[in-house]
Formats: C-alpha cells, structure tokens, sequence
C-alpha cells in the first residue's frame, strides 16, 4: 500500500503546483516510485484535437520526471478558470466522489508515494448542487496529512495562521510549511516564517526562492511526512 501526502495551499496562485513537482522531482531522485493525482483541475487549455490539457498535471511531470500518464493524474478537468463546482456548472461533468476515490485507488496501488495536490485554498468546493463536496471533504475521506504551501511576502502570518486553524477544527494533520517566492535575508519573510511556526507549532521545512529547481530539503525527511 503506498504511502501520501496532500499539498494544499493558503489561497489561490501561492505555487501549490510548482512546489509540487519540486517535491516530487526529490522524491523520484531519491529512487522511489513516486504519483501525482488532483480530483479536479480548472482553468485548463485544448490542445490541437479540442481535448482539454491537465495543465498543472503537465506541469508537474515535466518538473518532475516521474513518468507516471496523465490520463491517471486528474480525473475532472475544466477549462474554466474557477472553482471546480462553478466549472461544473457551465461545463457539466460534476466532481464525483466515487469517481474521484476510485482513481485515487487505482493510483495507490500502483506507485509506493502518492503526493495529491488540492484546488486552490483548504476550502475549495469541489461540487455545490445538490450534492456538497468540500475539499476537506475529501481530505478526510482519504485519511491524508497536509503539506501547507503559503507565499512567503505580506500576509504570510494570517493566511497560515487561519488556514492551520481550520485544519485543526477539522481534525486534519498538517505536516509541515513550504514557504514559496521566499528572498533570502529579507526581514519581513524572516519573521513571517518565524511568526507562522509559533502560530501552529508546525515546522517550515523549505523556502523556496523564484526559479529554484530543487527542494532544499533532505529525501529522507520529505518522506516522513506520507503515511
């Protein structure tokens, strides 16, 4: 049975999906077999025959060199760049929990980490009819622990801050802090970094900077953090 991690983010265009295909870049170079997998992506392009890309799908294998098919990435795919369940709406193909779980599972059983990237922040709706569907929803469902990936800059403190307070009313585990857009020996993201670790008692264990191709952060560590 594999081993997994859900990267989440404070908002919405924090690098959720550049940090995770740094994340797992590391974790394929460390020699394991390691999977991608995202219930529902929007704001995605057509390619030549009309077929919609999984962008942040592409984006991570590329990133990453994991050699893992797209087909098995991403189960519900939008071109609308909004939440999921306002996609559905225009778009039809509503997220479906079966569906998704069933593609998470057939995901599992064939790599040994599993890394699964939410849309936008911890409280996308994935589907609002007459059906509701919360990201957290399917956090629990799946029993996952939460890498949480911020901006580093102005806000950091709140953003985090708020964003570990749902997670604890909701009984789901963070794990650890990414801190993304991060500028060596500036002040401010020093103490944002400092300020968010008090807040939540959890570590950050990387900052990335702008263009970095590689997690400083040691294999052996990142992969304490799947269960």
């Amino acid at each position: 049975m594999s081993k997994n991690l859900f990267v989440t983010g404070t908002g919405t265009d924090v690098g959720k999906t550049y940090v995770t295909g740094l994340l797992l870049k590391k974790m394929r170079e460390s020699g394991v077999s390691a999977a991608y997998y995202k219930a529902a992506m929007s704001g995605n392009d057509r390619r030549a025959d009309g077929t919609l890309c999984p962008g942040d799908a592409l984006h991570v294998k590329e990133a990453s060199g994991i050699r893992q098919p797209l087909e098995e990435m991403c189960p519900y795919v939008y071109e609308r760049a909004v939440s999921p369940h306002l996609a559905s709406r225009t778009e039809g193909n509503p997220v479906r929990m079966r569906c998704v779980q069933a593609g998470f599972e057939a995901v599992c059983a064939k790599y040994d980490y599993v890394t699964v990237e939410g849309s936008g922040g911890i409280l996308c709706p994935l589907r609002f009819d007459e059906e509701k569907l919360w990201l957290s929803d399917l956090i629990k469902a799946f029993g996952l622990g939460c890498l949480l990936v911020a901006d580093a800059g102005l806000g950091a403190i709140n953003a985090v801050g708020l964003t570990a307070f749902y997670m604890r009313e909701q009984g789901i585990p963070l794990k650890g802090i990414i801190l993304n857009r991060y500028r060596p020996g500036d002040e401010m993201q020093e103490d944002n970094r400092n300020m968010c670790e008090y807040l939540t008692g959890v570590k950050v264990i990387a900052c990335v900077r702008d263009g970095d191709t590689d997690l400083d952060v040691p294999a052996d560590r990142l992969a304490a953090l799947y269960a």
